[in-house]
């Protein structure tokens, strides 16, 4: 493309975007576009479906610009410089310096053969072989040159530094073995660099479902120079049919009989690694008491977790025979126990006093 073009065309308003749209925004908007304006599908329109045809070709046009970062920032420099009233004639004999002239050493060869240098150190600002230096001629047309910023108003600005890579996202599933133990992960990116690739990240062990991942440097990758940016993952976690994670915390829920939660017990309780410890259940358990067993959880780099195990009193369907017998003089022996004697003295309590606050407030 000619650079006289980038100084004439405003990209934005052909594709009807902000300047400070998003890439993903202009891509959708371009989608779009091209897709109402392409010639196929206006061909019965009058004059033949050209009208259509020239905009199709202005749309792409723009887009070949601002869908590059490096030439959309590159256009936006010469833009805001045109803004700034600078003008060009279109080079060649008797016409002056074109724009391609002054500007082909910046972006990529001068078709003209000018070549720029520095000042060197001449007085006045010249070059040392006579011509013209770079800042003598940026310099006249209001960038600055070898005065600064306050001597052309606009001021010459270093090069940018380069570009980080984009953060790029996925997701997977784990089976809960791997989110116990962690994993190593072969994921398949869209870099918009490099096309499609393989990544082998690893999953640090305790990822909870849900969790998303951060893996630096495993992202889409920079210009020269740069960095790559890092890797997102959102987790997904298979349910396990006995244990659940609670961050390095192991959970799980073990059945006691009533006279083990009665009399208390010895019992065998599973691990996560497969293997089973035992456990004393203190006399008088109620159900849903958590017992603690240290270090039997997840080993991260933060700490190692426990194993939270979580008692419930099993309760028989049936009971016959002996059993029921034994039961019924359990409760014949205990009949002057009342479980819920407490519980219906706080009702009757906060009844009385929620009676008396609407009995004061009456007068």
């Amino acid at each position: 493309m000619a650079g006289q073009d980038w100084f004439e065309k405003d990209f934005y308003s052909v594709l009807g975007v902000p300047k400070d749209a998003s890439q993903d925004d202009i891509k959708k908007v371009y989608r779009k576009l091209a897709r109402q304006y392409h010639p196929d599908t206006n061909s019965g329109d009058a004059g033949g479906g050209q009208a259509a045809e020239r905009r199709f070709k202005e749309i792409g046009e723009a887009y070949g610009v601002l869908s590059d970062p490096e030439q959309r920032q590159q256009y936006d420099a010469v833009r805001a410089m045109a803004r700034g009233g600078a003008r060009f004639t279109a080079g060649g004999p008797g016409g002056g310096a074109g724009f391609e002239d002054i500007f082909g050493g910046l972006f990529g060869g001068a078709p003209g053969g000018v070549r720029f240098t520095t000042t060197g150190g001449v007085p006045g600002g010249g070059a040392p072989g006579g011509g013209p230096s770079l800042e003598d001629l940026l310099g006249g047309m209001g960038w600055g040159g070898a005065g600064g910023p306050g001597a052309g108003g606009m001021g010459f600005r270093a090069p940018r530094p380069p570009r980080r890579g984009e953060d790029l996202v996925a997701e997977t599933t784990l089976t809960f073995r791997q989110a116990v133990e962690g994993a190593l992960l072969t994921l398949q990116l869209d870099d918009p660099r490099l096309g499609r690739r393989t990544v082998n990240a690893r999953v640090p062990a305790g990822v909870r479902d849900g969790q998303k991942v951060r893996l630096r440097g495993k992202g889409g990758q920079s210009g020269p120079g740069g960095e790559p940016g890092d890797l997102v993952v959102s987790v997904h976690v298979e349910k396990h049919p006995v244990f659940e994670l609670d961050g390095a915390d192991v959970r799980v829920t073990v059945p006691v009989t009533f006279p083990e939660a009665v009399l208390g017990a010895q019992i065998e309780v599973p691990t996560v690694d497969g293997a089973t410890i035992r456990m004393r259940v203190p006399q008088g358990t109620p159900s849903g008491r958590v017992l603690r067993a240290k270090g039997r959880g997840i080993r991260t780099k933060s700490r190692t977790g426990d194993l939270l195990v979580t008692l419930q009193v099993a309760v028989p369907q049936r009971v016959d025979g002996a059993a029921r017998a034994a039961l019924e003089a359990f409760r014949d022996a205990t009949a002057d126990h009342d479980p819920r004697a407490e519980l219906l003295a706080q009702v009757r309590d906060a009844g009385g006093r929620d009676q008396g606050t609407r009995e004061a407030g009456v007068g």
